[in-house]
């Protein structure tokens, strides 16, 4: 008895059925339409939270004492989340846009930083003092503050 049963077809064999030379197949390549799904990059994503972010955080709570004081500043999955010189909130990615440390809140400075190469950023996550040049802002949230809520959002 006679099976007809298919083989699998390798990725390089159906496209070259497709009738693409060489150069085309290493054009592919070369711009990552046949790469895996990562990103490949180093860099890290400037919105850590691309379908939106939404989260609200009790101030009451140990995690997040330090922000009832000015200075104070903590840390909520990948946000950075300070209550600066003025007494407002920021909320900012944490993770530096040259190489991907996590930045700290200076009180002293009013300002955020990265320890590791000395990138500096002011309140609004804009790059200040580059670690390299084309170093990117931080993301920023959008805070509001009900009672003992911190509600951020992008």
């Amino acid at each position: 008895m006679e099976t007809n049963q298919q083989q699998p077809i390798k990725r390089g064999e159906f496209i070259r059925s497709l009738g693409l030379s060489s150069a085309a197949l290493m054009a592919f390549y070369c711009m990552g339409t046949l790469t895996s799904c990562s990103k490949g990059s180093d860099e890290p994503d400037p919105d850590p939270t691309p379908g939106g972010l939404d989260v609200t955080l009790d101030l009451t709570q140990p995690d997040f004492k330090s922000l009832q004081t000015i200075g104070g500043y903590a840390y909520h999955e990948d946000i950075l989340i300070a209550r600066v010189k003025n007494g407002n909130y920021v909320a900012l990615s944490k993770t530096c846009t040259h190489q991907s440390s996590t930045v700290m809140y200076r009180a002293n400075n009013d300002d955020i930083y990265c320890p590791t190469h000395g990138s500096q950023y002011n309140t609004a996550g804009v790059v200040t003092v580059p670690a390299a040049s084309g170093q990117k802002n931080l993301t920023q949230y959008k805070t509001t503050v009900t009672g003992n809520s911190l509600r951020i959002t992008s």
